[in-house]
């Protein structure tokens, strides 16, 4: 991979990661346009690894919030005296939430990694989780905010978050939808699934790193993956910032008229012969 494919791909996993929209779906069709094979161990562990940059971003981003709940998490492990804290409650629920994506993933990680890789999942996906998420948007009460989040609702979201291993659905898009259909208002829904991909994403792209370093050395390249890792990062801060604003205002439509739109593109590519599917 040259430099700057490597560019291209780290900035579109930096602005889609976040979005609803699905960013392997966008990285897997995009790798496919660029000519690669996306079932190579190499390019499936290319698109975990760039990830990271994205999480690192949100670590940032979040810092002072992250210190705060996990602060708050230790002085209850001490001190039994301190387990009323919202913030301590909430740092267990991010736990538990996140615990059903890393066992579905190991358990099923040869699947996702080959059959779940074709553009006919990713089309069909992007666009069957939209209608999910206009019903979401639309009967979601939104009266709840971050403060009533329980262990429960984390539990369901993190569940649900499992289908975005299947390329298309979108990580985001899954735990919002959720956060959604308990009650969860927009921001808090989002600001949710933001500290949920840290523990999922980074775990993702550091086992990648690891099993599969040999064939990102002798396929894609570390400069090339090093480098979309930063170009993610720095695009994903952005992203961060721009999407808690605009979600406090707007509704998902726009997104969800896009993964539509894009979907559609897909299958009639894949139907007309014009892209092969893996």
């Amino acid at each position: 991979m040259n430099i700057w494919e490597a560019v291209l791909l780290g900035f579109v996993e930096g602005i889609t990661e976040f979005l609803p929209i699905s960013s392997t779906g966008h990285l897997t069709i995009l790798e496919k346009l660029l000519g690669y094979s996306i079932n190579d161990p190499d390019i499936t562990a290319f698109t975990a690894i760039i990830q990271v940059g994205a999480v690192l971003a949100t670590l940032l981003y979040f810092r002072k919030d992250i210190a705060r709940i996990v602060s708050a998490w230790v002085r209850g492990l001490l001190n039994p005296g301190k387990r009323g804290d919202p913030d301590y409650r909430f740092g267990w629920a991010i736990i538990l939430g996140s615990l059903p994506i890393g066992i579905v993933g190991l358990a099923f990680k040869a699947q996702i990694e080959t059959t779940l890789r074709s553009l006919w999942f990713v089309g069909f996906s992007l666009i069957l989780w939209s209608g999910v998420m206009w019903f979401a948007d639309h009967v979601g009460r939104q009266n709840r905010t971050e403060g009533s989040v329980t262990w429960k609702d984390t539990l369901i979201i993190g569940i649900t978050q499992c289908l975005a291993l299947i390329p298309g659905i979108s990580r985001s898009g899954a735990t919002m939808s959720a956060g959604l259909l308990r009650g969860l208002d927009r921001v808090t829904v989002t600001k949710l699934s933001f500290f949920l991909s840290i523990p999922a994403l980074l775990a993702a792209g550091l086992l990648q790193s690891v099993s599969e370093y040999k064939n990102i050395s002798d396929g894609v390249g570390w400069a090339p993956t090093l480098t979309a890792t930063a170009v993610s990062f720095v695009v994903a801060y952005l992203a961060v910032a721009w999407l808690l604003k605009f979600i406090a205002g707007h509704s998902y439509s726009i997104f969800i008229i896009y993964r539509v739109v894009l979907g559609s593109v897909v299958l009639f590519l894949l139907s007309t012969g014009v892209i092969a599917a893996t």
